[in-house]
């Protein structure tokens, strides 16, 4: 499916404790009408039907059937950009995406 950096899943656990909850971490990909990708994500107790449930790095991980396929080998990390820490998603399957050079 996809996996979590150790950054973004000790941040995720920070969240956790703040919003005082043990909820899987929902992963949503909406494909817009000019192809890019808009990720989603939040604390999600409800089962749906055709999700998908994992674990990376320690965290409950839950996706919908229509996201499964568009977050397949995708990277969640958490990063400094411009003084600010951020989630980014590394994705392949993302038209926009570009993968780091060395």
């Amino acid at each position: 499916m996809f996996t979590v950096s150790a950054e973004a899943a000790a941040q995720i656990k920070v969240s956790l404790a703040a919003g005082n909850t043990n909820d899987p971490l929902r992963v949503a990909v909406e494909r817009k009408e000019d192809g890019m990708f808009h990720y989603q994500m939040g604390f999600d107790s409800s089962e749906k039907f055709g999700d998908t449930k994992f674990q990376s790095e320690g965290i409950e991980l839950v996706v919908d059937a229509a996201s499964a396929p568009m977050v397949n080998g995708m990277l969640i990390d958490y990063v400094e950009i411009d003084g600010t820490m951020e989630f980014v998603f590394m994705n392949p399957n993302d038209p926009q995406y570009k993968a780091p050079t060395e």
